[in-house]
């Protein structure tokens, strides 16, 4: 088994106090519950598989730009860290992910802020596994705009077929990007799109969790 995910699997193992941890995305136990599918064009597949041992979710977009979203306000001021791990098969290459028409990633989880009928007031973060944009590169959506900001985690640079493991403090992120202060997000959604770049891409995610620290 992958040293990471068994470090993974053996941390989740450790008692922890009922509101250190909050699950978000239970993959390793074979689990899609409360996940919901949208779709902007197209469908990405989105499958549980067994990997070297471990269940993940894996993903496959053809010319498709569609995710999974689960609705769950999170407490930032109890678990403000966001937890995961992903890998990627292939990149897009040659793509501005500036613009509308290089806006598709082969990896994305991202965190939303609801506004409510004040639709404006809406604000995500997406972590993305970039193609063309170095590590660490800040930048608006093409579409969204200043309300939902692009964090490239990880860039060209970044192995493939290698997992990755990140960990994020949403809280100082939504306060470093959009300068405010935000005390609880509503959803966490990942995507794998390429619809705009009419590319094929594949990418695996491993679970997903908020924590303490």
């Amino acid at each position: 088994m992958n040293r990471r995910l068994l470090l993974f699997m053996l941390i989740l193992a450790q008692p922890v106090a009922a509101d250190s941890l909050v699950p978000i995305g239970e993959f390793s136990r074979n689990s899609l519950d409360g996940w919901e599918h949208k779709s902007f064009k197209g469908k990405t597949l989105y499958r549980l598989q067994t990997m070297e041992g471990v269940t993940a979710l894996t993903a496959e977009s053809h010319a498709s730009g569609s995710g999974l979203f689960k609705t769950q306000t999170i407490d930032l001021e109890q678990t403000p860290i966001l937890n995961w791990s992903w890998r990627i098969a292939n990149r897009l290459t040659g793509l501005n992910e500036q613009s509308k028409a290089g806006d598709d990633y082969a990896a994305r989880v991202y965190v939303v802020v609801k506004g409510g009928l004040a639709f404006w007031q809406t604000k995500a973060i997406n972590y993305v596994w970039a193609g063309n944009t170095k590590k660490d590169a800040v930048w608006p959506n093409a579409f969204a705009g200043d309300h939902a900001m692009m964090l490239a985690l990880r860039g060209p640079e970044a192995s493939l077929n290698s997992w990755q493991t990140e960990k994020r403090n949403v809280k100082a992120d939504f306060q470093k990007l959009f300068g405010q202060d935000i005390h609880s997000i509503d959803a966490v959604a990942i995507m794998t799109d390429t619809d705009n770049s009419n590319g094929d891409v594949s990418a695996v995610y491993g679970d997903i969790w908020f924590s303490r620290d």
